[in-house]
C-alpha cells in the first residue's frame, strides 16, 4: 500500500502496518490512532503532528524520525529505537517506553507525565527541560 507523499487527511486508524517499511514517509498529521506498527521501520519518517494515541510500536525503528508535536499518549513503544529522533513538544503521557533507545533524541518540551521509562537509554538525550543527559 503506497502512502508516500500522501495528503494529511488520510486516516490509517487501527490498521495493521506491522513490519511495514515506511522509511522517509511523509505522515504529517495523519490519524494513526490504535494502529499496529510493531516492528515497522519509520526511520527518517515525518510524523509531525501525527496522532499516534494508543498505537503499538513494539521494537519499531524510528531512527531520526520527526515526531515534533506528535500525540503518542498511551502508545506502546517498548524496545523502540528512537535514536536521534526529534520529539519536541510531543505528548508521551502514559506511553510505555520500557527499554526504548532514546540516544541523542530531542525531548525538549515533550510531555512525559505517567510515561513508563524503565531501562530507557537516555545517552546524550535532550530532556523535556532542555538539559542534555
Amino acid at each position: 500500500m503506497p502512502i508516500r507523499n500522501q495528503p494529511s487527511h488520510i486516516n490509517l486508524r487501527r490498521q495493521n502496518l506491522s513490519g511495514a517499511d515506511l522509511r522517509g514517509t511523509d505522515l504529517r498529521e495523519i490519524d494513526l490512532r490504535g494502529t499496529d506498527l510493531n516492528w515497522a521501520d519509520l526511520s527518517q519518517a515525518d510524523l509531525r503532528g501525527a496522532d499516534l494515541r494508543r498505537a503499538s510500536l513494539f521494537q519499531a525503528k524510528l531512527v531520526e524520525a520527526n515526531l515534533v508535536q506528535a500525540n503518542l499518549a498511551g502508545a506502546f513503544l517498548r524496545e523502540a529505537d528512537l535514536t536521534g529522533a526529534t520529539l519536541s513538544g510531543a505528548d508521551l503521557r502514559g506511553a510505555n517506553l520500557t527499554k526504548a533507545n532514546l540516544t541523542e533524541a530531542n525531548l525538549a518540551g515533550a510531555m512525559i507525565e505517567k510515561a513508563t521509562l524503565t531501562d530507557v537509554n537516555f545517552t546524550k538525550t535532550t530532556m523535556p527541560d532542555g538539559k542534555t543527559t
